[in-house]
């Protein structure tokens, strides 16, 4: 047994030329955090809502797999036989959607334990266990990797060519972005980031996406989480999500929203069905940021609702890309949550983190990323882009920014407005860096 043996970026496809990667595949951002993570540790863990890439990348850097969703075998044998699963094959091993046999996971804490080698399990997973599995095994020998549905930059829509990276570092902003219109942007929201939904239109992808709702409603939830959930009911938690998308509404107010036949679901329901879609990875709230390092406030303060992918909301809505693109009052709120979506996919490439604001005073930033270092930008989300908007908006994000205690953060490292109708990525006299969401990248 060679000991220390540590996985390289590449490893997989050195080894063998003919990689695992299913034909059409593209390469994801995460991809760069993930070859990171497997060159650090011996397990590592893509997690993410169903059908938002994770076997697929895993796929790219694996030479060996097995499928424990797609093969009555392999699950059985990860039951009753987990140390023969792992060790079937070369590494790095896939084990897609581990949590259906959670034995094999203890088992590779074993066999990770044997020698120093790096890269030796890759673990995909649809639902964020609540139990100490992954904590206490895990710990020191595993590295999780997020991966959420895909960023613009990432489906070729957006150029990329102003870099969240450049603009963390000051750098001045100055490029054209692609002309989109309302119903390219409804088209965007609708279709979603989803790899098998590239080829499709809005409206086919729409009907896909509805028959997840409903496959996360009736078989996910009970299955996954082992108690019950009433369908109907939970269907009506998410519509009253995706009317609320991008807002800090409360549990209370949602309860009320789910009571069309005068029954509300309690306070207790309504977290619990909460607590599953998060760890089902369905939703995916933006917490609140504080500079204050020790401050208690953020954990006091309403997360901003966001669904992992604003088309989750179109869907639960009812409602296609032609009455989206009609109804720029609704298509406002949900840009913001692809936005937002997008940003975060930017920001884990760099270790950043995105968060929202809210001030003492009322004031509001519609996300914040913050670096490890403690440099921060200062973001605001506007679907239009005239001049009369933009003054406004500036203004608006300037003046909330300033507010920021500057005895625990500096200034923010830039203000950025991304918009949705913008052609020219550019700096305004004040300083303001205007970027088309067609233009914004890592």
């Amino acid at each position: 047994m060679e000991l220390f043996k540590c996985y390289t970026p590449g490893m997989a496809e050195a080894a063998d030329s003919s990689t695992l990667t299913r034909r059409g595949h593209r390469a994801r951002l995460a991809g760069g955090t993930l070859d990171t993570a497997l060159a650090a540790a011996p397990m590592v863990l893509i997690e993410g809502a169903k059908g938002c890439g994770k076997t697929w990348l895993g796929l790219s850097r694996a030479r060996s797999s097995s499928m424990l969703a797609e093969d009555p075998n392999a699950l059985e044998t990860a039951r009753l036989l987990p140390r023969e699963l792992l060790s079937a094959g070369p590494h790095p091993r896939l084990i897609d959607e581990w949590q259906r046999a959670p034995a094999v996971w203890d088992t590779a804490r074993g066999l990770s334990d044997e020698d120093g080698a790096t890269g030796k399990f890759i673990f995909t997973g649809s639902y964020l266990r609540g139990d100490a599995i992954t904590r206490h095994s895990g710990a020191g020998r595993m590295i999780r990797v997020r991966l959420r549905p895909m960023s613009l930059a990432e489906t070729g829509v957006s150029s990329g060519e102003v870099s969240l990276a450049a603009l963390m570092d000051g750098e001045p902003v100055s490029t054209f972005a692609p002309t989109l219109s309302s119903a390219d942007v409804a088209e965007l929201i609708c279709r979603g980031g989803w790899p098998r939904h590239l080829q499709l239109d809005a409206s086919a992808s729409q009907r896909l996406l509805r028959a997840y709702l409903n496959e996360t409603m009736r078989v996910d939830l009970p299955l996954e989480t082992e108690s019950a959930h009433d369908p109907v009911r939970v269907g009506r938690l998410l519509r009253a999500l995706a009317r609320n998308v991008s807002t800090t509404v409360s549990q209370a107010a949602l309860g009320r929203e789910t009571g069309a036949d005068g029954v509300r679901l309690n306070h207790q329901t309504v977290s619990r069905y909460l607590d599953s879609l998060t760890r089902l990875f369905v939703l995916d709230d933006l917490r609140s940021w504080s500079p204050h390092l020790l401050s208690k406030a953020p954990a006091r303060q309403a997360p901003k609702r966001h669904l992992v992918d604003p088309s989750l909301a179109v869907a639960a809505l009812g409602i296609g890309p032609a009455r989206l693109a009609a109804d720029l009052r609704t298509m406002g709120p949900l840009f913001e949550s692809l936005a937002v979506r997008d940003l975060r996919v930017y920001a884990d490439t760099h270790e950043y983190t995105v968060l929202h604001h809210r001030d003492a005073d009322g004031g509001e930033l519609d996300a914040v990323v913050v670096a490890p270092d403690g440099r921060w930008i200062a973001v605001e989300v506007k679907l239009g882009a005239d001049e009369a908007r933009m003054d406004s908006a500036a203004a608006l994000l300037r003046r909330t920014a300033s507010r920021v205690d500057p005895a625990h953060a500096g200034p923010p490292a830039r203000h950025v407005i991304v918009t949705a109708f913008g052609t020219v990525a550019h700096d305004r006299p004040d300083g303001v860096a205007v970027v088309p969401i067609g233009a914004l990248g890592p």
